[in-house]
């Protein structure tokens, strides 16, 4: 799992710091390795994303052992003035939901299926 697995030009809808913060949502003791593969990022893009995060108040952690459990704040307040009032939670939660009716169960622990 090391390096980016493909390159994508242009524009996406979703960032990398909310990619991010999904991969974080569905496994709170992932390495940042693993987030980098799985959201093609470099490790050292993805370690300054995890640190954006920190510094909004998004995301917290802890060291246990040799490695990092995150914590993310789900009352935090997206920052764009056109999400105004919606919740980080909110934000993981539709996530959680499209990758639920895709794959048929539900991503992380708060997510909800229909």
């Amino acid at each position: 799992m090391g390096g980016v697995a493909e390159t994508h030009t242009g524009w996406t809808f979703l960032t990398s710091h909310a990619r991010v913060l999904a991969a974080i949502a569905e496994d709170h003791r992932t390495r940042i390795r693993d987030i980098a593969a799985r959201c093609r990022l470099t490790e050292r893009a993805v370690q300054k994303i995890i640190s954006d995060l920190e510094e909004a108040g998004y995301l917290t952690h802890t060291r246990e052992g040799r490695t990092n459990a995150y914590r993310i704040v789900p009352g935090t307040i997206l920052r764009h003035p056109a999400e105004a009032g919606m919740t980080v939670e909110a934000l993981l939660s539709a996530l959680a939901q499209h990758d639920a009716q895709r794959d048929g169960q539900p991503r992380w622990p708060g997510s909800v299926s229909s």
